[in-house]
């Protein structure tokens, strides 16, 4: 276990990048400063965060600090999971591979498919008229 007082994660999703830094004690989670009940009203997301947490059976034992931006709720809940998985392992790297076998420590790749020039959208084309 490391001597350090806090332990710090980024993590990514879509657009959306999470700064996490963790320091023990009761388990508040504040993201951009607002309680994560507030910031993250639907449940399924908040499940989403506490996920890595949960696995390593950490619940109880840290305070976390979030920072995040860019993207929608969705993807800022992803990066907020990855950012507390990164966050564990700095912790302990004896989490690593129950982080790793619930696919925690890997960046989602999937990202937006950009427009394309002459369509409304990334794979819709505009209605094709014959006259």
């Amino acid at each position: 276990m490391a001597a350090a007082t806090q332990f710090y994660g980024t993590g990514r999703r879509k657009t959306s990048v999470a700064r996490v830094w963790l320091r023990p004690g009761p388990g508040r989670i504040l993201v951009n400063r607002r309680p994560f009940e507030d910031y993250f009203p639907r449940e399924t997301l908040r499940m989403i965060i506490a996920q890595p947490l949960q696995l390593t059976n950490t619940v109880g034992q840290f305070d976390a600090t979030i920072n995040v931006g860019g993207g929608g709720p969705t993807g800022q809940a992803g990066a907020v999971r990855h950012g507390i998985a990164r966050a564990l392992l700095e912790f302990d790297v004896n989490l690593r591979p129950t982080l790793k076998r619930a696919g925690l420590l890997t960046r989602d790749p999937r990202m937006r498919e950009r427009k394309k020039y002459g369509q409304p959208g990334a794979r819709s084309k505009f209605q094709y008229s014959k006259r």
